[in-house]
Order: C-alpha cells, then sequence, then structure tokens
C-alpha cells in the first residue's frame, strides 16, 4: 500500500479512506522496491500493446501468426525499408522481385526438403482440370518459400557471368512464410508470414572477407540510425545433424567467418552446433525491453548452394584467382575455365516485423520524427472559413499537394507529394482538448493556427513531440511560414532525426 487519503463520497457522509495499493507481477519484483514510499520499478513496455494503443497492427484467427498492418503500422514498416532501400546505393545492392511459391523439385535441389520441410507451408493443386500437363504427380506440389536464397540462384544461373562481374549483390523484399508452432506465436517477434530485408552476395573467394566487413559496417550504420544498441556477435558453427557438405567446406567457412571477426576488432561468442544446415553464421543479437534477446541481422557463408545449382562465373589462371587479381589476357582466362562462386546470406534488420517490434518498446511511444506514423497534426483555434481555409492551404503546402495554377485539375497538381504525414483537426472542440488528445496520441510536431496566423501567414508550431537526445535547450515553440516549416520538417527525415 502506497498510501491511504481520506474522501468523501456525498457531502454528507463519513470520512472514508482512499487506498492506493500497488501490484507486482512476483515476490521478486515486490522486493526490488526498497521502500513502500518508494515507487514500484517501471514495467517494461510490450509492443503487444504498444501496437494496440498506437493503432499499428492487429490479428485475425483466420490467418494467425499473419500480422495486419494498418495505417500508422505500414507507413513505418515502408519508412524502414526505404531507408534501406537508399543504403543499398551505397552497398552496391539490386532490389529483385521472386515468386513465392516454387515447385518441391527446387526445394529438393537446394536441401530444404530434406532439411527444413517441417519449417515449410505445402501447396497442392486440387482441381485436375487446373494441373501442370505432365503425368508426374510431385509437379503439382509446391512450398512456399521460406527464404530467398535458391531464387537468387536461380537469378544468378540465368546468365553467363565472369570473374569482373563478381561480386553480384541482390537484395530481395518478398514475403516469406515459415511453418511456425501455433504456441511459439508472439505479435511481431514470432511469426509465420513476414518480411526480411533478405540479401545474397555471389562473390570470388577473395573477396568474402571484405563482404564480411562491409555487411557489418552496414549493421553499425543501420543500428546507429535507429539508436539500437549495444548489440552483441556470435558465430554458429556446424550442427551436429542435418547440414549438406564436406567438413572441409565447413571448415574453411568457419574460418573465413572467423578471419573477419577477429579484423573487425568487436569481441563475439561461439555457438557451437546452431549454424544454417547449408553455412555457419555472424548472428548480430540484440537485447529487448524485458532483457530477452533476439536475434535480428545475420551473415551467413555458403559453399553448398552454388554447387547444388551448378553456379559458375569464368575465373583467370588460378594463381590469379587465389591472390584475387584481374586479367584480360585470354590465355591466362583459358586456363581455370569455370569456378563456383562463394555465396554470403546477410540480412541487416532480419525480419522487418521483429525489428518493428524491438523499435516499438524500445521507442514507447515516442517516435523520432522520420519514423513517426503521425508526424504532424494542424489544430484550429476556431472553426471559422478563414482559419479553417488556412489550415487546409497550410496542409496542401506540407504534403507537396498545393495546386500552384490552373483550375485545380488533376494535371495541375504536383506528382511528387512530400511523403509527410499531416493530419488536421478543424473540428469546434476548445484548443486545450485537441492539444491534449494530439499529445496522447503521439503527434511530433503540433501546428496551431488561428486568426492571427492567417493575417501573417504564418504557423505556430509545437515540436515537443520530437525526441532532442541530449539537446534540453531545443526551443520547443516556433513561428514560421509553412515553406519554411516544410523545409524543417524535411530537413528532420532526411536526417534520420
Amino acid at each position: 500500500m502506497l498510501r491511504s487519503r481520506a474522501a468523501r463520497w456525498m457531502p454528507r457522509s463519513l470520512h472514508r479512506s482512499r487506498p492506493s495499493p500497488v501490484l507486482f507481477l512476483s515476490r521478486q519484483h515486490c522486493r526490488q522496491c526498497s521502500s513502500h514510499s518508494s515507487p514500484p520499478p517501471r514495467i517494461p513496455p510490450d509492443h503487444r500493446n504498444l501496437g494496440v494503443q498506437q493503432e499499428l497492427f492487429t490479428t485475425s484467427i483466420y490467418s494467425p501468426g499473419s500480422p495486419i498492418f494498418l495505417p500508422n503500422g505500414a507507413r513505418i514498416f515502408n519508412r524502414l525499408v526505404d531507408f534501406l532501400r537508399k543504403q543499398y546505393v551505397y552497398y552496391g545492392f539490386q532490389e529483385v522481385i521472386t515468386p513465392t511459391i516454387y515447385k518441391k523439385a527446387l526445394w529438393a535441389k537446394s536441401g530444404h526438403l530434406e532439411n527444413y520441410s517441417e519449417d515449410m507451408f505445402t501447396v497442392t493443386s486440387t482441381s485436375p482440370s487446373r494441373a501442370d500437363s505432365s503425368e508426374n504427380a510431385q509437379d503439382d506440389e509446391y512450398g512456399l518459400k521460406p527464404m530467398n536464397c535458391p531464387g537468387h540462384c536461380l537469378i544468378f544461373a540465368s546468365q553467363r557471368r565472369s570473374y569482373r562481374d563478381l561480386p553480384v549483390r541482390y537484395a530481395d523484399f518478398s514475403p516469406l512464410h515459415r511453418n511456425e508452432i501455433s504456441g511459439a506465436l508472439s505479435g511481431l517477434t514470432r511469426v509465420r508470414r513476414f518480411h526480411q530485408d533478405d540479401g545474397h552476395i555471389f562473390c570470388r573467394p577473395a573477396q568474402v572477407e571484405e563482404e564480411i566487413r562491409r555487411t557489418l559496417d552496414f549493421v553499425r550504420v543501420a543500428y546507429s540510425v535507429f539508436r539500437l544498441g549495444p548489440y552483441r556477435l556470435a558465430l554458429s558453427t556446424r550442427p551436429s545433424e542435418h547440414y549438406i557438405g564436406s567438413l572441409d567446406d565447413w571448415d574453411r567457412a568457419e574460418g573465413a567467418l572467423k578471419r573477419a571477426l577477429d579484423a573487425g576488432g568487436q569481441e563475439w561468442t561461439l555457438n557451437e552446433g546452431d549454424g544454417a544446415f547449408y553455412g555457419p553464421k555472424i548472428d548480430i543479437i540484440l537485447r529487448d525491453s524485458d532483457g530477452k534477446e533476439h536475434q535480428t541481422a545475420t551473415i551467413q557463408l555458403d559453399f553448398q548452394l552454388p554447387k547444388r545449382f551448378e553456379l559458375e562465373y569464368q575465373a583467370p589462371a588460378p594463381e590469379l584467382e587465389q591472390k584475387g587479381e584481374t586479367t584480360t589476357d585470354p590465355e591466362l582466362l583459358a586456363v581455370s575455365g569455370s569456378v563456383r562462386p562463394v555465396l554470403i546470406h546477410r540480412a541487416v534488420l532480419g525480419s522487418v516485423e521483429r525489428l518493428m517490434a524491438l523499435l516499438i518498446e524500445h521507442y514507447d511511444g515516442k517516435w523520432p520524427f522520420w519514423l513517426n506514423p503521425r508526424q504532424a497534426v494542424i489544430l484550429t483555434v476556431n472553426d471559422s472559413a478563414p482559419v479553417v481555409g488556412w489550415a487546409q492551404k497550410t496542409r496542401d503546402t506540407l504534403l507537396g499537394t498545393a495546386v500552384t495554377s490552373g483550375d485545380g485539375s488533376l494535371m495541375d497538381r504536383p506528382i511528387q507529394p512530400s511523403e509527410l504525414t499531416v493530419d488536421v483537426d478543424d473540428s469546434p472542440r476548445s484548443l486545450a482538448l485537441k492539444v491534449r488528445e494530439a499529445k496522447s496520441k503521439g503527434y511530433g510536431i503540433i501546428i496551431v493556427i488561428g486568426p492571427r496566423n492567417v493575417s501573417k501567414g504564418s504557423v505556430t508550431i509545437d515540436t515537443a513531440g520530437i525526441p532532442q537526445g541530449t539537446d534540453s535547450k531545443a526551443e520547443k515553440s516556433l513561428e514560421m511560414t509553412p515553406e519554411e516549416l516544410l523545409e524543417f520538417m524535411r530537413a528532420k527525415v532526411e536526417s534520420y532525426q
């Protein structure tokens, strides 16, 4: 019991007590309180509850394990993907789009059918009229893809490759499906349908360590933007069973990853036997607000899939290939002929849904402006026509949809809006009530418009909803023109603040 106060229920009633109790999750939780007068320990935020409060996502019994993103959640999801697409320019990735289902023959070729079938969904044609013309019934059996690597191998194999083309880097955001058991499903962290910033690098052996170093740098840049961390690195080695390839290949792959980790200078741990069935991997592991660890990014080295898919590139003479040197001499190119590339699997965010869960709890409603699904709201002091009209015009300016000439037809409108999120509340309610509601919803910028703003052609903004980091002296209330506000907001987005 924290305190007890006197209270009256009715004017003539006797004095009654109004206790203020506090509940604890367990006895251990209770012992963490140093005294009865101190506040209880803060209960860690739960992304499932916050997702409902912030209207980010929902779920349905008709598709368990498949999150349904609401408009606010879709905005965050799309901004995360857009951030990665911009980074792909720096790191040399080309985005591709691949099928969701493949015939079982592909999964047999890749080894997934033998080693991963329990985690896959199968699809079978039940209509004879729509079945394939082949007499083989297995031709009508398909598998929903749990990962993109076989599809990317097909793309690499579709063209003749020279060593001068390598490294080839593909990225893919296609949805993936994995048959998680129903009891393990939880919010956005354990799902059956998800999106991964899946990438595959086909490179020469001499390029492996440099590509891993670049990928680790990509992870560092991304997580610093999201203000996540610290994170730890773990090297997962060959499983004791259900793996493909020779021991020599596994030893080579594990050795390359160890050298890359040592060269990076960051401490790492060893997870014996926790590698993928086709190769060892580096896992980036983050801890959530509840202290639970989640594997997010991953880097996997694979000598097996290039063999299974018979991937090749034209290499120079062996002594040049070993050193990673290049040549245009046809005689030296003919000495070695076709050589298998090395395949690096990489994901910087891992599951986008899982990373969103971590971010929801990490920010706890205080989103940085560039990620905030509710970036700005315009509040009118009253509902008079001039004030409401200026509010709508300000919104059009911020969204980049203002018509500057012509009769307002579709052809006169800009074709590139600003992609900012701006709402308007021009209801006749009091300004104080509107401001209180806007703050409770987590808007980053609150824009107030009254008669004085109409006459001056300005807006008054409150930026208290934007996290300011360590800058406690940042000015919270400003007056500027809509055009100046647009530049202010764009600068926040472009600098990922």
